[in-house]
């Protein structure tokens, strides 16, 4: 099995420098990793956020061979229309470098109510949304009367090609299902890799039963890379802290920390459990030793 590597980078590409977002990722791919994961917000915790497709068209812009993952977008806050075109757009400009994760959120219920949606209906809203979404990507067209959405006769040009694979997000009995019958793949967040082997065969059986075939299984680890254990333990703790407002025991299961050896070793417990695309939110030192760190780490699990 082909395993990729990827960084998050979101925060970093932010800001008013194209110089520094190109030398970023430019770094990145000089580094052998294979993709670069941004997130989506739009008003977590209190108002801070970024767009997800926003975030992906910087990159895409700035480096002429990395791909994408959006992981994950809040589909469900947006009017499937809207996304359709958005994909169909990116996709013009950089064809088969997107891969878009799609996810229902949840950690901030106001971000959700604040965007118009009731929060108790945010996994139908999603399940209808990703349905419309995977036909007006196909470029036919869409007649639509369901609970949320009503379309008429609706297209989107042009279909991208190739195909942007839509990844979803989640965990438990809505995400396997949701997988199965959407997906082209999923991918997980705070998982142990127990969990997530279990979770994959059960999202392999669903799709089986859906006649239908996944491509991908990946996962997104927050992780604190050092060449000294107990400051990478130390940073990837605070950086938890100040988004979830949570202490480092509540994620030390969840969230490696060490070196890159260390780290690797963690994750090819992943890479066994049935992982063929990994994600490393880093915490660490600089945005430089992020690259070096994660690419350390890449190399450690393609080569094992």
């Amino acid at each position: 099995m082909v395993v990729r590597v990827g960084l998050s980078v979101t925060d970093s590409l932010l800001v008013p420098d194209p110089l520094a977002r190109r030398r970023l990722l430019a770094s990145a791919a000089d580094a052998g990793l294979d993709h670069i994961t941004v997130g989506d917000h739009i008003s977590f915790h209190g108002g801070t956020g970024f767009d997800g497709m926003v975030s992906a068209t910087s990159v895409l812009a700035a480096h002429d061979t990395l791909s994408v993952v959006i992981g994950v977008y809040l589909l469900g806050l947006r009017h499937p229309m809207l996304a359709a075109r958005q994909i169909s757009t990116i996709a013009q400009l950089a064809p088969g470098r997107l891969v878009l994760g799609a996810g229902v959120g949840g950690e901030d219920r106001s971000e959700i109510s604040n965007s118009g949606v009731d929060p108790r209906t945010r996994g139908r809203r999603l399940d209808e949304t990703l349905e419309v979404l995977r036909a007006l990507m196909s470029g036919d067209e869409v007649t639509h009367t369901g609970e949320f959405f009503t379309l008429d006769r609706a297209r989107i040009l042009p279909a991208p090609q190739p195909a942007v694979p839509i990844v979803i997000g989640g965990r438990g009995d809505a995400a396997i299902r949701r997988t199965a019958k959407y997906g082209d793949g999923w991918l997980a967040i705070f998982s142990t890799p127990r969990r997530f082997g279990e979770t994959r065969t059960a999202i392999l059986e669903a799709a089986a039963r859906e006649n239908r075939t996944l491509s991908t299984f990946g996962v997104n680890v927050w992780c604190g890379l050092d060449d000294d254990a107990a400051t990478a333990d130390r940073l990837v703790g605070e950086q938890m802290q100040a988004l979830y407002r949570l202490p480092r025991d509540k994620f030390r299961h969840l969230a490696p920390a060490g070196t890159p050896e260390q780290v690797a070793e963690w994750l090819r417990t992943f890479v066994d459990a049935g992982a063929d695309t990994i994600t490393l939110i880093p915490a660490a030192a600089s945005m430089e030793a992020s690259v070096e760190h994660a690419a350390a780490v890449r190399k450690l699990l393609v080569e094992s």
